[in-house]
C-alpha cells in the first residue's frame, strides 16, 4: 500500500500537478507518554549573507500541545492535501527543526600538522552537504598546535580545513581539545599533550590526575594544577586561555563570516567536564565502576585545607572506594551504608564534586572573556566517555551510583549531581552538551544496571530547567534504525508540533562519527532519512534564523554564582515527559527511504 501511493505522488508530479507534500513517513504514530606565536596564515574567509528575522522562540517548556498524526498511506488524498506544507518554506515547521552535524575523524589532522587526505575529505563534505547535514564538528588539538614550545602556535593546517569546511557550505562547531587522544573507547588515533608539557610532567608527575596506587593518567592536567604557576611561570587556566585567545587572533575572520556556531570548551578527559576514573588503556574495562582521581599533592593538599576549615583534621581520602573494576557492593565505601553515606563520605563527595565544578566554571568564565564579541556560543560537555557532560549510564540504577561518582557527579536518587551543573553554565550562556544519545537500557548487560535512558531524561531536564540550550551526541558509532530513533526521541521528546515550536526541542545533535563506514550506501542511505527526520522532513535550511537559531554577539558572563546557591539546585525533581517513542520514527528501509528521496528530486525539478 505504501508503495502503490508514492507511485501515486509520483504520477501527480510528471502530470504537472503543483502538490506539495509533508515528507513524514508517517508509518507508525502510535506512541505514549512515558601571545600567539609565529601562525601560518591563509586567505581571509568571507562573510556568509545572513537574513534577521524579528522573533524569538519560547519553549514554553511546560506546556503540552496539540498531537496531530496523519498516516503516509493518506498522503494523496484530498483531505491531507489540505494540511501539506511546502517543504523548505514553511516558517511554522522550522520551528521543529533540528540541526545535524557530524564529527571528524580524530586524526583529520596528523601529529605533523597536516590535514590528512584533503581531496578524499573535501568529497565526503561535499556528499555530507548534499545529504543536508549542518555541519561538522572537529577537535583544535593542544597537542599538535603547540607541540614545538610553549606559545609557539600553529593553526595552518586548521585554517586550510576551516577554509574547505566554508566552500562546502556547511558550518562548524569546534573544541578546543586539552585532552590527550588514545585510550578512551573509540579513540582510533594517538596524539598526546604538548611534549614540553609532558617534560614539566616528568619533574613533577603531580600536574596529572592520580589514583591511591599513585598510577598517573596523562589524558590531561589535574584540576589540582588549575592555579598553580607550574608551566614557565603559567597556571593551568593560563595556558588554556591563550590557546584559546590564539585561536580567536588566526581565526578572526572565519569568526566574523559567521562559519562557526559554537566554540566547545574542553574541560577534562575526553573533552568531558568529569575526572578520569575510567581509562581504558590503564585496565578499566566496561562496567568497572572506576577510581577516584584526586590523590596528587596539590588536590591531597586542597582536601587537608578543607577538612581542616570543617574542624574535622583527622579527615583523609577515601582509602576503601575499591579499584577500577570492581563492583559497588565488594567495596567498603560504595556498598549499601557504606562511607558515601556516613558524614565523613558526605563531606569528600562534596568537596570532589564541587572542585569540578569551580574547574568548569573558572575555564568557562575566561573563554567568555576571550570570545567576547564573536557571534559563536560556547559550549560544554557532560559525559559518556562539548561544554560536555559525561553519560556515566552504568549503575546508575544501583544505589551508590558508584561510576558517577568516582566520575565527579554526586548524583543520588535523594540528590541532583547535573542540575547544580546546568545552573552554572547558565552564568555563561553555554550549551550543555550531552551524549549516549542513542542508548537503550536493555541493549546494556543487566550486571552494569545501566539507565542510559533515564540519565538522558534527567540531564536534558537538567539543562532546560535552568533554560539553557541542550545539545548532544551518540557515543558509539551506530548504523540501525533503532539508534537513529532513540536519538530522533531525545532531540524532540515531546514529539513534532506541527502548529508552532514543539514542547522540547534540542538545540542540534552531531553524529559521531565521518568514516568510511558510514558513507557506505546503505549506511548511508538510512543516515540520510535520520537528517531528513532530524529536519522535521524539511530539506536543509541554510539560515539558522528561520529556525530560532539566533546568533548574537557574546556578552559577558554574569556575576559568579555562590557554591550555596548553585548547590540548591541539589534537591531533586521530577524530570520532564518523554514519548515512549518518537513520532518520527525510521520504521521503514533505508531503500524506501531513497526511493522518497528521489520523489523529492523530481518534484523540485519539475517546479523549477
Amino acid at each position: 500500500m505504501q508503495m502503490e501511493n508514492i507511485v501515486c505522488v509520483a504520477q501527480r508530479i510528471n502530470m504537472g500537478t503543483r502538490i506539495t507534500f509533508q515528507l513524514e513517513e508517517r508509518y507508525n504514530l502510535q506512541h505514549g507518554m512515558s601571545g600567539a606565536g609565529g601562525a601560518i596564515r591563509v586567505e581571509r574567509a568571507r562573510k556568509q549573507r545572513a537574513t534577521t528575522h524579528g522573533f524569538k522562540l519560547d519553549r514554553g517548556l511546560v506546556k503540552k500541545q496539540r498531537r496531530v498524526g496523519v498516516p503516509f498511506k493518506a498522503a494523496a488524498t484530498a483531505e491531507s492535501e489540505a494540511q501539506v506544507r511546502t517543504i523548505s518554506k514553511d516558517p511554522i515547521m522550522l520551528a521543529n527543526y533540528v540541526p545535524v552535524y557530524v564529527m571528524l575523524p580524530l586524526g583529520v589532522v596528523t601529529n605533523d600538522n597536516v590535514l590528512q587526505d584533503r581531496v578524499g575529505l573535501e568529497n565526503q563534505l561535499k556528499e555530507l552537504q548534499a545529504a543536508g547535514v549542518d555541519g561538522v564538528m572537529v577537535d583544535v588539538w593542544w597537542g599538535i598546535v603547540e607541540s614545538k614550545g610553549p606559545q609557539q602556535y600553529d593553526w595552518s593546517a586548521y585554517r586550510t580545513l576551516f577554509q574547505m569546511v566554508q566552500d562546502c557550505k556547511l558550518k562548524l562547531q569546534a573544541i578546543m581539545s586539552f585532552h590527550k587522544c588514545g585510550g578512551n573507547v573509540g579513540d582510533s588515533v594517538l596524539i598526546p599533550l604538548p611534549k614540553w608539557v609532558l617534560e614539566i610532567g616528568e619533574s613533577d608527575p603531580d600536574i596529572f590526575y592520580t589514583n591511591r596506587k599513585g598510577i598517573r593518567n596523562k589524558e590531561c592536567l589535574s584540576l589540582g594544577v588549575d592555579n598553580q604557576p607550574l608551566f614557565h611561570g603559567r597556571t593551568a587556566i593560563e595556558l588554556y586561555t591563550d590557546y584559546m585567545q590564539s585561536f580567536r587572533d588566526n581565526m578572526e575572520d572565519f569568526l566574523e563570516s559567521e562559519l562557526m556556531i559554537d566554540i566547545e570548551v574542553g574541560l577534562g578527559p575526553a573533552g568531558e567536564l568529569r575526572y578520569p576514573s575510567y581509562t581504558k588503556n590503564l585496565g578499566w574495562e566496561f562496567p568497572g565502576i572506576g577510581e577516584f582521581q584526586c590523590y596528587d599533592k596539590y588536590l591531597k593538599a586542597d582536601f587537608k585545607g578543607a577538612a581542616l576549615r570543617a574542624d574535622h583534621p583527622e579527615w583523609e581520602l577515601p582509602d576503601n572506594a575499591g579499584e577500577s573494576n570492581d563492583v559497588p557492593e565488594s567495596t567498603e565505601f560504595f556498598k549499601s551504608g557504606g562511607t558515601y553515606q556516613t558524614e565523613k563520605g558526605k563531606f569528600f563527595l562534596t568537596w570532589y564534586s564541587n572542585k569540578l565544578l569551580t574547574h568548569g566554571d573558572e575555564i568557562l568564565d575566561e573563554a567568555n572573556n576571550v570570545f567576547l564579541g564573536c557571534k559563536v556560543k560556547l559550549a560544554a560537555k557532560v559525559n559518556y566517555q562539548m561544554n560536555m557532560v559525561a553519560g556515566i549510564h552504568w549503575w546508575y540504577k544501583a544505589e551508590s551510583h558508584a561510576a558517577e561518582l568516582t566520575s565527579g557527579y554526586y548524583n543520588l536518587h535523594h540528590r541532583d549531581g547535573y542540575r547544580p551543573v546546568a545552573r552554572m553554565l547558565s552564568r555563561h550562556n553555554a550549551i550543555l552538551n550531552f551524549t549516549c544519545l542513542e542508548m537503550r537500557n536493555h541493549e546494556q548487560p543487566a550486571k552494569a544496571q545501566s539507565g542510559a535512558q533515564e540519565l538522558v531524561q534527567q540531564v536534558l531536564s537538567c539543562g532546560w530547567m535552568e533554560n539553557l540550550e541542550v545539545a548532544g551526541e551518540n557515543a558509539l558509532a551506530r548504523y540501525d534504525r533503532e539508534a537513529y530513533n532513540q536519538i530522533l526521541l531525545n532531540a524532540r521528546p515531546n514529539g513534532v508540533n506541527q502548529f508552532g515550536p514543539p514542547t522540547l526541542k534540542m538545540y542540534g545533535v552531531t553524529y559521531l562519527r565521518l568514516s568510511d563506514k558510514l558513507m557506505q550506501q546503505t549506511n548511508f542511505n538510512i543516515f540520510k532519512a535520520f537528517v531528513r527526520k532530524m529536519h522535521a522532513n524539511l530539506e536543509y535550511c541554510p539560515d539558522p534564523e528561520k529556525y530560532y537559531h539566533f546568533t548574537v554577539p557574546m556578552e559577558r558572563s554574569k556575576p559568579k554564582i555562590p557554591l550555596e546557591v548553585l548547590l540548591e539546585a541539589t534537591k531533586p525533581v521530577e524530570p520532564y515527559p518523554w514519548y515512549k517513542e518518537t513520532d518520527m520514527s525510521l520504521d521503514v528501509t533505508g531503500f524506501l527511504d531513497y526511493i522518497v528521496a528521489i520523489i523529492v528530486r523530481i518534484f523540485k525539478l519539475k517546479l523549477n
